[in-house]
């Protein structure tokens, strides 16, 4: 396990959840509709997105659609959020 996996995450509002690394860092995520686009159009449906988990130090849904803990990590370190548009 990596200081930047991920270890918890908490949906907060559609499209939007806190997370925790390995190290004890937190911060929130919060998806742009305008990130919307390619595998994570799917993430739209609330249903779908509702599915959020940790698999591995990734947040995670169904149909292989994760994000990188390690760009996480990075902006959350710096901003207190990580800003997907």
């Amino acid at each position: 396990m990596t200081y930047y996996d991920v270890v918890e995450v908490k949906i907060t509002e559609h499209l939007e959840f806190t997370v925790k690394f390995a190290d004890g860092a937190s911060g929130r995520v919060k998806i742009l509709p305008t990130h919307l686009h390619g595998v994570f159009a799917t993430l739209a449906d609330p249903n779908i997105f509702e599915q959020i988990r940790v698999t591995e130090g990734f947040v995670s849904w169904p149909g292989c659609v994760d994000l990188a803990p390690d760009a996480m990590y990075g902006a959350i370190s710096r901003n207190g959020e990580w800003v997907l548009s």
